[in-house]
């Protein structure tokens, strides 16, 4: 359902900043259904790749070969990121807040003796900054959806209304938080994460009881609609070769 949804978010002809894991797999999934003129970018440098298998990383040579440019890491960045070229980028992290803030980079309050010392955020928060918009993937439970974020490793929506203006990022920042119980989108009002749609079979209580804060939740809960035949057909298929 995470993968679904996730690629039923992308839109045709949109450029994706793409990660390797559920982010690939959502990409490629909606390349091959509704929206096959997407571009896909993957941060080693391959714009516009149409792999025919799952990549095994950002590295994987079947992305180069059937890219329809191959150029450097600093240029994916420098030339094609931070001036807004990329419509769309996938984050995820350890730890997520109720603005759509990101960490993982720590766990623990002091940063020199953290209880958890994490691999850190890459290059996520010039995704964060930069792209025309993003979405979240991650697991839901208080443990990860939390009150307070340790570090702010990639900056949502800071404290509420105006702080990504203030701060001069480029993009909208996460318009969708999608989750293994259903997908959170920020008010429009106050930034806050609000619970839109539901999984198949999940209730609200379910949602709020995986969440470290007051969840708020929308007076129009949609439910999810559960993966078509053709979305599973290609869904399989790509994973079947993955596994191959």
């Amino acid at each position: 359902m995470m993968t679904v949804a996730a690629a039923r978010s992308l839109t045709d002809g949109a450029a994706c900043f793409v990660g390797i894991g559920l982010p690939s797999t959502a990409a490629n999934l909606a390349r091959r259904t509704h929206a096959p003129e997407l571009v896909l970018v993957y941060e080693s440098g391959t714009l516009g790749a149409k792999p025919d298998r799952l990549p095994l990383s950002i590295g994987d040579g079947e992305l180069a070969d059937t890219a329809d440019s191959v150029v450097s890491v600093p240029e994916i960045f420098n030339y094609w990121l931070q001036p807004g070229r990329i419509d769309v980028g996938f984050l995820s992290g350890a730890q997520l807040d109720r603005f759509g803030n990101i960490n993982s980079t720590v766990i623990g309050d002091d940063y020199a003796n953290p209880r958890v010392r994490l691999p850190g955020a890459g290059g996520a928060p010039e995704i964060a900054a930069s792209c025309g918009e993003v979405l979240v993937v991650m697991r839901q439970s208080t443990r990860s959806f939390v009150e307070s974020i340790d570090f702010i490793s990639s900056a949502g929506h800071g404290r509420g209304p105006g702080d990504r203006e203030r701060l001069g990022l480029r993009g909208r920042g996460p318009v969708k938080v999608i989750t293994d119980l259903g997908v959170l989108e920020p008010d429009p009002a106050t930034r806050e994460l609000t619970l839109t749609h539901l999984a198949p079979g999940v209730s609200v209580e379910r949602v709020r009881a995986a969440t470290g804060w007051e969840l708020a939740v929308a007076e129009r809960l949609v439910v999810q609609e559960p993966p078509s035949p053709a979305e599973l057909r290609v869904l399989r298929a790509l994973t079947a070769t993955a596994e191959a």
